[in-house]
């Protein structure tokens, strides 16, 4: 099947990028000897495991549902973090998954002994509160107040026994340089316990495969951990993993004007691609310019009530009409793991785009998909 064929909205992973990104991953492995662990809350599409599989360590879970998806389908080390386990869900997490991170010492003393029995990596999420982020409080999980990792302040060295290794997790979407401010923060609080480890997860958030990106710097955190205190460093990006490797295809389906010109399309933006209204941010349109460079600018919107549901303003070379297609990029990254059917809007179809070039449908939904979440 052609790109152009696919039936829209559908979203499409290019299998192409998805494995670029990856060999710049594995290329940090080879270098430093550090594990990479693919975090699903970003990207589960578990088709694509197998060839993820080919160049990282593993999974990371945000909870069991998460551990499952990745001990079933990738079977390679497999990690989880929870702000807080249910009690019984701690059977089956042990069995599945190599490290365990908990967030509390409340936690921990509630689980480890049961984790160290099944013979897994008991961690402990720490807060450095060095925050390194400005304008995206909802993803600073160093803000004021933070549900996430044990400060200084309540740090409990005489819990430590058993524990084999520290997480942290502070940034999004960033480059290395915040990575190393933060290892400072790190080692100034917490040195004292760090060769106590034998491990430390660096968390997410790291943007290695965007063009930019400081490698060199990274690479020299990681050595840094692993000659000054012998650990085995870990990362564990989700968004690297996918980014700017997929795409939305929708529609246009109809246009009106009310101040400015706008089009309805058969995509949402609160339903597939719920960042642009959470983060926010203005998703990258092929053919299009910034409202006003080109001579047709239009106010794009999804097919649902909700007023806000703007994915925003965006010009073109010709006017927009129903039946036109339209592809927004970098789509692959909480879209598809964060969609609703509200307003009993259909999920998008999901497509491959293979390295020969052609397309195939992965995945399609219908009414029973949206009626099967209700009772």
């Amino acid at each position: 099947m052609r790109f152009e064929e696919l039936p829209t909205p559908c979203y499409v992973i290019d299998e192409e990028l998805v494995e670029k990104n990856l060999q710049i991953l594995n290329g940090v492995i080879k270098r430093t000897g550090c594990k990479i662990v693919l975090a699903q809350k970003a990207f589960s599409m578990y088709k694509m495991y197998p060839l993820i599989a080919e160049y990282i360590s593993g999974t990371t879970a945000s909870g069991l549902f998460e551990a499952r998806l990745g001990y079933e389908e990738m079977g390679k080390e497999n990690h989880v973090f929870s702000p807080a386990y249910r009690e019984e869900e701690m059977d089956e997490i042990t069995r599945i998954c190599d490290h365990i991170i908990f967030n509390s010492f409340s936690q921990l003393e509630k689980y480890k002994d049961k984790v160290l029995a099944a013979g897994r990596k008991v961690g402990l999420r720490i807060n450095p509160e060095c925050s390194t982020q400005e304008g995206h409080a909802i993803y600073d999980p160093c803000s004021p107040g933070s549900r996430f990792g044990v400060t200084l302040e309540h740090f409990r060295p005489e819990l430590l026994e058993g524990v084999s290794g520290l997480h942290f997790h502070t940034l999004c979407q960033q480059d290395s340089d915040d990575l190393a401010k933060t290892l400072d923060v790190v080692e100034e609080k917490f040195g004292p316990w760090l060769s106590q480890m034998e491990w430390i997860n660096f968390g997410g958030g790291h943007h290695i495969t965007r063009e930019d990106y400081n490698i060199p710097l990274l690479e020299e955190c990681i050595t840094r951990m692993q000659d000054k205190y012998s650990l085995e460093v870990y990362l564990e990006p989700g968004e690297a993993v996918a980014l700017n490797a997929g795409y939305l295809i929708t529609s246009v389906l109809d246009t009106h004007q009310n101040g400015i010109e706008i089009a309805i399309l058969d995509t949402s933006a609160t339903c597939h691609m719920p960042d642009v209204l959470e983060m926010p941010y203005r998703p990258p349109l092929f053919g299009s310019g910034e409202a006003g460079e080109k001579p047709f600018t239009y106010r794009l919107g999804g097919n649902t009530c909700l007023t806000g549901d703007l994915i925003g303003d965006y010009s073109f070379d010709q006017p927009l009409k129903s039946g036109d297609r339209l592809v927004f990029g970098d789509m692959a990254i909480y879209s598809m793991v964060k969609n609703t059917t509200f307003n009993g809007m259909p999920l998008p179809a999901i497509a491959v785009k293979g390295k020969d070039g052609d397309c195939y449908i992965a995945r399609e939904f219908g009414y029973e998909d949206f009626k099967m979440r209700l009772a």
